[in-house]
């Protein structure tokens, strides 16, 4: 039966080096007010949540401080129990009521209990109090609790109506027993499982961190070559994709194993890792240059699906300085299919099994450029006058990157349209409904209707300022007769819009876009 967990006999167990801090947790990040009310949840028997522990033989790597204590190295042999939930809670009641350790840092506040206070369900009777705010015969300083030597001096000064109320506060913190889960296992991907569903509510598993606590060996700094990498990645115009980790592990299984599944990733080895980093960086650096410079995909923010950077990596990585030099029919193939894959909506699911068999087919074009590739379906998997325009989904991205191979001009002034400024600043200015929306509500059109794929281009703040909220018919007289061709194409527009009723702008927009689209995927 295990032994139940105490507040004293969590702090023994923390600092005998028995319950630990993997390195795939947060840092300690509460504040000490949040401390104060945890204090004032036990006081008033209110519930503070299960503390669940990792039981193993296994060493990790890498560990952290627990708050501001460094954690000294276990005083028996392991097993020792890592902190999977409760990291927060554990290392709060450590640090107020620890007396062995010393903190590496003075941020931290000392908490005391309000003599005075109205026991108040809402208002906590703990307090966190910088040195000059505490008055000692109103707050009681709580980390002597589990000293009694302490305790007893500082009780000594209280009057005895104030000693028997806080010899019943300090009781109920001797007698409170932490409510406990301890998961034993020794295989690391169910470690990961279960992480991941305790994370899932609240901060997603960070499978980089999880990965580092058991993969890198002294030799190899990994987490430092890949912040080397997200620096280089930046330079590049692709700073977003660096806050992605997950998505930089699984272009290093892809390249490593040829696979992105969850238990490949956390299967990589320091040592596999640290043989091909050189061919894992040129595989991101070339997938980025080629999206830049062949697909006009200037930044992060603009894919679609970013899962279709692993293939794309795979096909680039190389210990090669110079990097893959591709064909003009290698190019060609890999253009059908990225705009095959974002039409399709090919990583909307199943992006494991799909990265897979695309890592396959793409080494295979590397190797030989007449491989007769397997391409993507050519079913456009949405529909541009249903679907709805947010400038953070994918159909939408879709929509943008099909529109900047137009090299798309503002309707009034002409100037061009620099549609990854677009979407990179996030500006809704710069979002136009060829339809204007209050005009649309105005004529009784539904919210769906009026947002739908069909009704958006791109325009210059100026012209989107200057359209408002006219009507086709009116703001179509602005746009200049002579270019106005030229403009209304650019942006797949049908040229007599403005004499069109909704429904019929529609239909003939959306003909104009499967067209294009149609066209990026049979590329000859």
């Amino acid at each position: 039966m295990a032994e139940t967990l105490t507040i004293a006999k969590a702090i023994e167990r923390i600092g005998s080096g028995d319950i630990r801090i993997p390195a795939f947790q947060r840092n300690f990040v509460w504040e000490p007010d949040q401390v104060a009310f945890l204090l004032d949840s036990i006081y008033k028997e209110f519930p503070i949540g299960t503390i669940i522990l990792w039981k193993t033989d296994k060493k990790l790597t890498t560990e952290k401080n627990l708050g501001y204590f460094e954690l000294p190295e276990p005083r028996k042999d392991y097993p020792v129990n890592y902190v999977l939930d409760g990291q927060q809670r554990l290392t709060s009641l450590f640090s107020v009521f620890q007396t062995t350790l010393t903190p590496n840092s003075n941020e931290w506040v000392d908490i005391y209990f309000d003599l005075k206070s109205n026991e108040s369900i809402q208002e906590s009777a703990f307090l966190a109090l910088d040195d000059n705010e505490v008055d000692n015969e109103r707050h009681f300083p709580v980390s002597t609790f589990f000293d009694s030597v302490e305790y007893r001096k500082a009780t000594s000064t209280l009057t005895p109506d104030n000693q028997i109320k806080i010899d019943q506060v300090q009781r109920k913190f001797l007698t409170y027993i932490i409510p406990d889960i301890v998961f034993e296992t020794e295989d690391l991907n169910n470690v990961a499982i279960v992480f991941e569903r305790i994370n899932r509510a609240g901060t997603e598993l960070n499978v980089f961190e999880l990965l580092s606590a058991w993969s890198w060996s002294e030799s190899f700094d990994l987490v430092e070559k890949f912040d080397e990498l997200q620096e280089e990645i930046a330079e590049h115009g692709y700073e977003d994709l660096t806050k992605d980790r997950d998505l930089q592990l699984r272009v290093t299984a892809g390249i490593i194993k040829g696979n992105t599944s969850p238990k490949t990733v956390l299967d990589l080895s320091g040592d596999e890792i640290r043989d091909n980093f050189i061919k894992i960086r040129n595989g991101i650096i070339g997938a980025i240059d080629f999206l830049k410079r062949e697909l006009n995909i200037k930044h992060y923010k603009m894919l679609p699906f970013p899962g279709i950077i692993v293939p794309l990596s795979v096909f680039f990585a190389t210990t090669r300085a110079d990097g893959v030099n591709y064909t003009s029919l290698q190019k060609d193939k890999i253009s059908i299919w990225f705009w095959r894959s974002l039409f399709t909506r090919r990583f909307s699911a199943g992006v494991n099994d799909r990265q897979a068999s695309d890592i396959k087919e793409l080494l295979s074009l590397r190797d030989n450029e007449n491989y007769a590739f397997k391409f993507p379906a050519t079913d456009i998997k949405f529909d541009f006058d249903k679907s709805n325009f947010s400038s953070n989904n994918a159909n939408s991205k879709t929509l943008i990157s099909m529109l900047n191979t137009t090299s798309p001009k503002s309707l009034l002034s002409g100037a061009n349209i620099d549609l990854d400024k677009v979407l990179k600043n996030g500006s809704k200015h710069e979002y136009h409904h060829i339809f204007p929306k209050k005009h649309l509500e105005r004529l009784g059109r539904e919210r769906k209707e009026i947002n739908c794929l069909a009704n958006f281009c791109f325009l210059t703040r100026s012209d989107n300022n200057t359209i408002s909220d006219k009507s086709p018919n009116e703001y179509g007289k602005l746009i200049s007769d002579t270019n106005k061709r030229e403009y209304l194409k650019s942006a797949l527009i049908p040229e007599e819009f403005e004499e069109l009723d909704y429904d019929e702008f529609l239909e003939k927009r959306v003909t104009n876009l499967i067209e294009l689209a149609e066209k990026l995927m049979n590329k000859n």
